[in-house]
């Protein structure tokens, strides 16, 4: 798994989930701008704003990092 095929996961679960980039920003406490660069560049967030998007978007960090399948 490389960086690219992380972030493909990271953005499918954002778009597929029920909150707003709006929401999702206010939940994690980073500004929706940094939510849209997670979307449209090649950034990625930080650790434990990774562990909070996980917990907020109901998916396992194995399954953004590729070491698993669901």
């Amino acid at each position: 798994m490389n960086l690219e095929n992380i972030q493909i996961r990271l953005r499918e679960c954002i778009k597929n989930s029920p909150y707003s980039q709006k929401e999702i920003a206010l939940a994690v406490n980073v500004s929706p701008q940094t939510i849209s660069k997670y979307m449209k560049q090649n950034i990625f967030p930080a650790l434990d704003t990774l562990a909070k998007l996980c917990k907020l978007l109901d998916v396992k960090a194995d399954y953004i990092l590729g070491l698993c399948d669901y």
